[in-house]
């Protein structure tokens, strides 16, 4: 058996804790958010003006903290350069009973360090 390698558990412990925490989106229901999977019921074009001020908030984080707080994408894309985007329809997506024609989408790119690094709402 290998020794315990505490310098290894040292710099664990220290990846960790430095990990950045999770904003706070204070005039978002992240839970009614997460419930309205593709923006088929209306509830987050509801709340579109509300994510339009707090989107920003996004940049920085990895994937997995997008998608704590904002779910699992409605879509997701892999470009070029190992980039990648997650779509969050706010009106109704594709796949809703009664689709919108130009769905408003909340973008997320993350460059190929698995970083937010550009947000839109469109």
């Amino acid at each position: 058996m290998q020794p315990f390698n505490w310098l290894s558990l040292i710099f664990f412990v220290l990846l960790v804790a430095c990990e950045r925490p999770l904003p706070t989106f204070d005039s978002v229901n992240l839970d009614v958010w997460k419930t309205d999977s593709q923006g088929c019921t209306g509830k987050r074009s509801e709340l579109e003006s509300n994510i339009r001020e707090e989107k920003d908030k996004l940049l920085g984080l990895n994937e997995k903290q997008v998608i704590r707080l904002l779910g699992r994408p409605d879509q997701n894309e892999l470009y070029k350069r190992n980039q990648k985007f997650y779509t969050y329809f706010v009106s109704a997506g594709p796949t809703c009973t009664t689709p919108a024609e130009n769905p408003k989408k909340l973008i997320v790119r993350f460059n190929a360090m698995g970083l937010a690094n550009e947000v839109t709402l469109e």
